[in-house]
């Protein structure tokens, strides 16, 4: 559900002295049980937030995301609401990690139980946009947002998503990610269409602009364990 950048040895968020192998780095690295407090919540306030904008996009009328293309294509074919599909398929993916060797985290298993409940909750509560202008709002404001609810959820280090860890899994067998990516969400995104969702330039938008917005807000969020100079100054200050 995100774009990821591949390139071996970058910087991230083009700080000096923080280096690594990008941003699918992040998403793959080992999980780390410093900081539980700050991480838990991040995590979840992101899964929350990324709910909630996933909706927006979708009420704006203009277009959805490719997975949520699927969602709603799956919705008014076969019934239930576009968050349970959500949920649904996220436990699905999750049985293609197998064969891939992905081991779920914490954040993976509330990503499949959060995301899509927090999308049918804010649908069912609020009025879907009339006005152009407005429609328009919602939709950019759902797109940042959703980029900053990626930020959070994979900043915070307890476990990809599905979906992500389906690209970064397969991408660990030797291709690129953002290819992988683009095969994976072509895929749904035709399916999608095929069963009725509705595609337009807001589905444009978001394809062009996740990206970007990913490689801002992954770093930013990205709660690093302490460097062992922190830990010995934490020890001396509290002793």
């Amino acid at each position: 559900m995100t774009s990821m950048r591949d390139s071996p040895g970058a910087a991230v968020g083009g700080k000096p002295g923080r280096t690594s192998r990008g941003i699918g780095a992040i998403v793959q690295r080992p999980l780390v049980p410093d900081r539980p407090a700050r991480r838990l919540s991040q995590l979840v306030f992101g899964l929350a937030l990324y709910g909630v904008s996933d909706a927006m996009v979708i009420q704006s009328g203009l277009g959805v995301e490719p997975w949520d293309a699927l969602s709603q294509g799956l919705s008014r074919t076969v019934g239930l609401g576009i968050g349970m599909w959500t949920n649904i398929i996220g436990a699905l993916v999750l049985l293609l990690w197998i064969p891939l060797r992905n081991k779920p985290g914490l954040g993976t298993v509330l990503n499949v139980l959060l995301v899509g409940t927090v999308m049918d909750l804010f649908m069912a509560w609020t009025p879907v946009p009339e006005a152009m202008w407005l429609r328009w709002t919602v939709l950019i404001a759902g797109v940042v947002l959703n980029g900053v609810a990626t930020g959070m959820y994979i900043g915070a280090g307890l476990g990809p998503g599905p979906r992500d860890g389906l690209m970064t899994g397969w991408a660990a067998r030797g291709h690129s990610i953002r290819g992988v990516r683009w095969v994976i969400e072509l895929t749904v995104l035709v399916i999608g269409f095929l069963l009725g969702a509705t595609l337009g330039i807001g589905t444009l938008i978001y394809a062009v602009a996740i990206g970007p917005l990913a490689q801002i807000f992954i770093p930013m969020f990205d709660v690093k364990s302490p460097a062992p100079d922190e830990d010995a100054a934490g020890e001396d200050a509290a002793t």
